[in-house]
Order: C-alpha cells, then sequence, then structure tokens
C-alpha cells in the first residue's frame, strides 16, 4: 500500500518528536550490531532549533528523520543519524530524506565538502546518485570529534590498528569544487574543461 510522506525540515513543532526519534536510532544500532551513536533527545532538539533537521512523517506519525553535523569549522559537512521507521522500509523513503538533507546541507554550507562513512550498499548507491565518490579515509576530515564517534563501533579495533587508514565502512565524498556525473553530461564541453583547471583541495 502506498503512503503519503511529508519530508521537510524540522521545524519547532517538531521538537517533541525528539525522544522518539533518539529511540529508532538506538534500536537501529542494536539490530545492525554497528557503532552508530547513541543521541539524548536534546541533542536532536538542539539540531531542529538550528533547522539542521529533516523530518519525515506519514500523517501524525514519525516515519525518518536526519540531522546535519558539521567538522573541521564548517569545512566538511555529514548527512547523520538517517533513520527510517521499519514499517516504513523499503518506501524509498530512506532516499528521499537523504535528498533533502543534502539540499539543505548545500543549501546551509555551500562551501564545505559533505562527507560520510557507511557499510550499507543501499546508502552507498543513494550517496553515488548524489554525487558522492568513494574514497580513502585520508580525504576525510581529521576533527578528532568526528572520529571519536567510531569508539563505540565493534569494528573500532580495526580503524585503530591501520591508524585510520582504513575500516570496513567505505568513506564517501561530495566536493563541490568537482562536478557530477550528471552535470557533466549535461554540460560536456564543460568537463573537457575542467579536467585543466587545478582544483583548490584547501579544506
Amino acid at each position: 500500500m502506498n503512503k503519503e510522506f511529508n519530508v521537510q525540515v524540522a521545524e519547532l513543532d517538531h521538537l517533541p518528536y525528539a525522544e522518539e526519534i533518539c529511540a529508532l536510532i538506538e534500536d537501529a544500532a542494536k539490530q545492525r550490531g554497528t557503532g552508530i551513536a547513541k543521541r539524548e533527545p536534546e541533542y536532536i532538539q538542539g539540531k531542529i532549533k538550528d533547522g539542521k533537521a529533516v523530518i519525515a512523517l506519514c500523517g501524525n506519525d514519525l516515519a525518518g528523520f536526519c540531522y546535519i553535523e558539521t567538522w573541521s569549522h564548517g569545512k566538511y559537512v555529514a548527512n547523520s543519524g538517517l533513520i527510517v521507521s521499519p514499517k516504513y522500509r523499503k518506501s524509498g523513503l530512506a532516499r528521499r530524506i537523504k535528498k533533502e538533507a543534502f539540499e539543505l546541507s548545500r543549501k546551509k554550507y555551500p562551501d564545505a565538502k559533505l562527507f560520510g562513512i557507511t557499510t550499507s550498499l543501499a546508502v552507498m548507491k543513494i550517496n553515488s546518485d548524489l554525487g558522492y565518490k568513494p574514497v580513502t579515509f585520508s580525504e576525510l576530515t581529521t576533527d578528532e570529534e568526528f572520529w571519536k564517534g567510531c569508539q563505540s563501533c565493534p569494528n573500532y579495533d580495526i580503524l585503530s590498528r591501520t591508524k585510520r587508514k582504513m575500516c570496513l565502512c567505505t568513506g564517501m565524498l561530495a566536493d563541490p569544487n568537482e562536478k557530477t556525473a550528471a552535470q557533466e553530461a549535461e554540460n560536456p564541453q564543460d568537463a573537457s574543461l575542467e579536467e585543466h583547471n587545478v582544483r583548490s583541495i584547501s579544506k
């Protein structure tokens, strides 16, 4: 049965959903056996108040959520905490939430590099469609606070042993200075010119 979802930037009216959102994130982490960082309702409410969250509702029912985190003084942005309620999964909702969060990130931080690490093939596919590319961990943020979030993951010993060079997760990055495949297909004449431009990787 088709569901009607309202996917939007979260507003103050959505603050009461914070506790339910935290419970969804925690349950998903337990089911997957991953190290998704546990969040407190106050943290989620802060993201909503700052206009850095996307919420999906089916009527008044919480269907999904995602929020923005910044690292390295805003030079890197991650769309974190992507979650879809079990009863609304396999409906394409995760893709819609991720796309909305991606566009919100681009609007708020147009010069930032968007990145993420994941073991999910579904998330990798969504990221690829949005313009993310697989990269080595050395191309991601060096912000220690970000990497501390991996400490609760059962695979953290791999990350630690390799001195943060590799893990079971795949690093993905969307650089605003690089055109996506879709953009290059629309402007093939510009694509050849881009090859001769030296892009700054100062972020």
